[in-house]
Order: structure tokens, then C-alpha cells, then sequence
């Protein structure tokens, strides 16, 4: 029974999240997991029962890795089967943690904010830690009372809320006094916190270009000026359909050898910021004074010359580089030899404004795309290739992270990408708009500049840092008690 528990608190997950969608079922989703830790007393089997649920969890959420693997890393699809198997149970070691600590925490007066606590400590380190996706409170994206934290303590306030209330439950089902509910007082300050800002169009415009470039095409050199011809006729369409000159191009990350060291290709980019009198921002590929390759962002000023480079700092495991030892596993990407990371933030200067962009996976990290915001970017742009994920729901799963950077850093955001989902997203993560999929497109669209930052934009990940002292200092009290009582039952025996 217990571990029929844990796993319908992973199925509760997945159901969360897209392909799904139920974000409804994220306040009560890990309430059977803590009733089967509450109903098991041995710490082994409370990491067991974590460990069960993760494996479930992981697999139904990112069941997408294996075909990416299978379709573009060079291995077979029982190799890739393998390789994604052995990635579920490595994740699910953090669900086995907070399993063996909130068995601990269950049964004490101070359940409903421990176990919450814990759960955000341990849900802060899973992109240091490797692999970072979707964390419990991206469920809350639509919803506008518990949105209402993110630009105070981020998304790991929803999630907090959320598990929070998971627990609430859990304490009520287990018959536990109702004066343990008493801590859901804490999430009160909810209710006073400032509304959602109101939609708004914006008031500059940018054109968003989606090319769709086919992952799977050999590199050549007429395919190369292909794929440069459609990105400047895409964005001159969109540009000339108005007589306004855009604020701003934005071309995506793109499966295509466009280096920022090319002449040709600095002269097309040039000749394109020429003649549409705007600024264009390009995805493409660096290279360190080695020659080492960088995924990049290139900023090309009205005049045709260049204003910046900012280099991906956080690389894709598989996809950009190979970890050790997956040495079997080619990488993703076509290009030759690992990318390398870059080394800093990067603010473009645009008409007096600022804009910064991230790169793809890097949405994923919530205290790291908030220091562009911190920096001083008014505007933040996120530039992706998705095409990788096919059609599954991870493109879909990938724009409700971005989203949640926007809302906590009160930011317009606007993301291209090579085929899917070019969005615009408003400083309330709303989608205010998107490009079909699997299509060349390109549209204007509207965002505004925002210079004021906010709490969260200001000092980061205090909130987990907040949680992870509290669960230390509680689990240590438990490790104390724990400890004076077997000291106690030695002497009385």
C-alpha cells in the first residue's frame, strides 16, 4: 500500500505538468507520499518509497530524453532506454532525501512547514547538482493568487505554498491534531501581496523569426546560405509590414554552422540591421581565442556593426558536452568538439535601453537569469532550439519555466525559437501570443522597457537559503532527540 502511495504522488506530478496540465493537482500531489512515510516507521524504506516516486516521476515528466537520445546522440534505442533509465534513478536520489526527512518531520507538531521546507531545500539543488527541469511550483504559472510571490521570493515560494498544502492535508487525513494546521498562518501574507499587473500590448515592437531549420540536414555551404537567405527574408517580411522601423530583430538558436566569425555571415547580418534600421539579435556560434566553440547570442546595431557577444554559460549534459562517463554517448549537437561555457552576464546597449539574453536550457535557473535583470536589462530575451524535443510536451513543459523567469523578475521576455514555441511573454508570465509550431514565421510583436527590479531580481535565492536552514535546524533538533533517547534507553536497560 505504501508504495501504491508513492507512486500515485508521482503520477499527481506528472498529471501537473504538460502534456497534461491539471496544475490544480500540484497543492495536493505529494499529500500520498508523506501519508506513506507517515504509515512506514524504517528510514530505509522512507528513501525507498522517495526513490519509487522519483523513478515514476522523472520517467512520465521526461520520457522525451530517451527519443531525443535515440534520434540524435548516435546510440541505439535500447542504449538510449538504458542511458534514460539510469538518469530516473540518479534524479530520484533527491526525492529519496526528502523522503527520509520528511518521515522524520511527518510525525512532529511543526509538519505542515517542515516537510514544505525541506522540500524547497532540497528542490533548489537539483541544477547544481546536474539536471534541472520543472520544479513544483512552474505549476502555478497560471494562477494568480500564488503568483502573486514570485517576484518576492521566486518560483521556490509556490512551490513552497504548494507543498505546504500538501502537507496540511496529509495531517488532516492522518487525524492529527487540528492545531498543527495552525502553520498554514504562514501563507496568509498571500492574500495582502500586490495583484498580477494588468495585459498590456506594449509599447515597442520587435519581429520574432522562427525559421524552422531541420535538425537532421548535412552541413553544407549552399545549405548554410539557405538557411541564411530565409532568416533575412522571414524578418524583412515582418519588418515591411509596417512603416515603423521594429525596436528590435530577434533571430533563435539554430541547428546551423552560423559563425559570428564569418565574414560572409557578419556581412549579412550587418546588411539585414542596415537595411531595416533596427537592432538584431542573432543565435550563434563563438569560439574561445582556442578555437574552442561557444553557443552564442551576437547584438548587431542599425549601422551593421557589432555590440556584443554573450557566450552560454550553462550547458545542456548531452546536448553541448558529454559528462564523464557517458564517453559512449555522442553529444547532440553536430558541431565539432564540446562547447565550452562562457564566463559572465552580458547587457546589450539598444537606443538608450538595455536587453539581455539567455540561452535555451539556461531558463532553468531561476537566480541566474535574474542577474541580467539585476544587471540592469529592461527587456530580457530568450533565444532556444526546441526542435530537438520533436513533438512530445517538452517544448511545452520548457515555456512554462521561461514564463516564471518573467513573472519573477517583472520583465517583458520575448523568445524565438527554431520551430517552436516563439512566444511573447508579459511581466505577469503571461503568453500574450505565439508562432504556430513547425513553421518558418516571423510576426511583430509588442513588449515594453522596465527599468524598476524586484525583490526577488534583487536578492536572489534568499527564500531556499531561508528553508534550508530551517530544515537543517529542525532535522538537527530531531537528530538531538533521537540520539538523548537511545542514550536513555542503553541506561535504563
Amino acid at each position: 500500500m505504501n508504495f501504491l502511495l508513492a507512486a500515485a504522488t508521482a503520477v499527481l506530478l506528472i498529471l501537473s505538468f504538460p502534456r497534461f496540465d491539471f496544475a490544480w493537482l500540484a497543492p495536493l500531489a505529494l499529500t500520498p507520499l508523506l501519508i506513506a512515510l507517515a504509515r512506514e516507521r524504517r528510514p530505509l524504506h522512507w528513501f525507498l518509497l522517495g526513490e519509487f516516486c522519483g523513478i515514476i516521476y522523472w520517467g512520465g515528466v521526461c520520457y522525451w530524453i530517451q527519443s531525443v537520445l535515440a534520434d540524435h546522440a548516435g546510440i541505439t534505442a535500447g542504449v538510449a532506454w538504458a542511458a534514460f533509465a539510469l538518469f530516473c534513478v540518479t534524479k530520484a536520489i533527491h526525492l529519496g532525501l526528502f523522503a527520509c526527512a520528511a518521515g522524520l518531520l511527518i510525525r512532529r507538531p511543526w509538519a505542515v512547514a517542515g516537510v514544505a521546507a525541506v522540500w524547497v531545500a532540497i528542490e533548489v539543488t537539483h541544477g547544481s547538482l546536474g539536471f534541472a527541469w520543472l520544479t513544483l511550483g512552474n505549476a502555478g504559472i497560471g494562477m494568480s493568487v500564488p503568483m502573486r510571490l514570485a517576484p518576492y521570493t521566486g518560483v521556490y515560494g509556490i512551490s513552497f505554498c504548494f507543498a505546504m498544502l500538501s502537507a496540511a492535508l496529509a495531517v488532516s487525513i492522518l487525524r492529527r491534531p487540528r492545531r498543527q494546521l495552525l502553520w498554514l498562518i504562514l501563507l496568509a501574507p498571500i492574500a495582502v501581496l500586490p495583484r498580477l499587473p494588468d495585459a498590456q500590448r506594449g509599447e515597442r515592437t520587435a519581429v520574432l523569426v522562427q525559421p524552422r531549420i531541420s535538425e537532421a540536414e548535412t552541413w553544407t555551404p549552399a545549405f548554410v546560405n539557405k538557411v541564411q537567405r530565409g532568416l533575412v527574408y522571414l524578418s524583412m517580411q515582418a519588418v515591411l509590414t509596417e512603416k515603423q522601423p521594429p525596436d528590435l530583430v530577434v533571430w533563435p538558436e539554430a541547428p546551423a554552422p552560423l559563425y559570428d566569425d564569418d565574414p560572409r555571415f557578419r556581412e549579412v547580418a550587418a546588411t539585414l540591421a542596415r537595411e531595416a534600421k533596427t537592432y538584431l539579435l542573432a543565435g550563434v556560434v563563438g569560439h574561445t581565442p582556442k578555437g574552442e566553440p561557444l553557443n552564442s547570442a551576437m547584438m548587431v546595431g542599425p549601422a551593421g556593426e557589432p555590440l556584443g557577444r554573450y557566450d552560454k554559460v550553462n550547458l545542456v549534459p548531452f546536448g553541448e558536452f558529454v559528462p564523464w562517463p557517458f564517453g559512449f554517448i555522442r553529444k547532440i549537437s553536430s558541431e565539432a568538439g564540446d562547447f565550452q561555457p562562457g564566463s559572465k552576464i552580458v547587457i546589450f546597449p539598444v537606443e538608450g535601453h538595455t536587453v539581455a539574453a539567455f540561452i535555451c536550457y539556461e531558463s532553468v535557473f531561476p537566480d541566474f537569469v535574474r542577474r541580467f535583470a539585476a544587471g540592469g536589462a529592461e527587456l530580457l530575451i530568450n533565444i532556444s532550439n526546441d526542435g530537438w524535443y520533436g513533438a512530445s510536451s517538452a517544448r511545452w513543459q520548457h515555456l512554462k519555466i521561461v514564463r516564471m523567469r518573467a513573472a519573477e523578475n517583472r520583465r517583458w521576455l520575448l523568445r524565438a525559437t527554431n520551430d517552436g514555441i516563439t512566444a511573447t511573454i508579459d511581466p505577469a508570465g503571461r503568453v500574450l501570443g505565439t508562432l504556430p509550431n513547425f513553421t518558418e514565421a516571423a510576426s511583430r510583436t509588442g513588449f515594453s522597457y522596465i527599468a524598476q527590479t524586484t525583490l526577488y531580481t534583487r536578492w536572489g535565492d534568499w527564500f531556499p537559503l531561508l528553508c534550508a536552514l530551517a530544515s537543517a535546524l529542525m532535522l538537527g533538533w530531531e537528530w538531538r532527540t533521537r540520539r538523548a533517547a537511545t542514550s536513555e534507553a542503553r541506561r535504563s536497560s
